[in-house]
């Protein structure tokens, strides 16, 4: 009983001085400002992240944009125009010989092509070490898996 006794003693001690009512104060609000400031670095970090991602595909859609306008130009090209004519109207250049093989004669000498799907990959973006260890303990604090 004597040391629940002393305890409250001191406390009351510590309710009646203000300057530790003010230190306690202080250190409570550190905390709290401590504490949202990680969770705004983390965001910040997500968007970053996201940012980064973006202006990848961005980057990528310019390019794939830039070799359409490429393909459009060839079209309408005189070259284009000279082959696909002599491709499909069955027409030849002076000095060339034309042979015209059956269908199923070319379909039985030819390979099976398998289209080619563009697909952009995802990005993996490398975390360092500390950059790993700091994210662990937020969500270990907001109690989410270590996955």
């Amino acid at each position: 009983m004597n040391l629940v006794h002393k305890f409250l003693k001191t406390l009351r001690a510590i309710i009646h001085d203000v300057r530790a009512l003010a230190l306690i104060s202080f250190a409570i609000i550190a905390m709290l400002v401590a504490w949202n400031s990680i969770g705004v670095l983390q965001k910040n970090y997500e968007l970053e992240k996201q940012i980064a991602l973006l202006k990848q595909k961005n980057s990528v859609a310019k390019l794939e944009n830039e070799n359409q306008k490429l393909r459009n130009k060839y079209y309408e090209s005189n070259e284009y125009v000279e082959i696909t004519a002599r491709r499909q109207l069955g027409k030849a250049k002076e000095g060339e010989k034309l042979y015209l093989v059956p269908r199923s004669v070319a379909e039985a000498a030819s390979i099976e092509v398998k289209p080619v799907v563009e697909t952009i990959p995802d990005v993996v973006i490398q975390k360092s070490k500390y950059q790993r260890n700091v994210e662990g303990w937020i969500r270990f604090f907001k109690g989410e898996s270590l996955n």
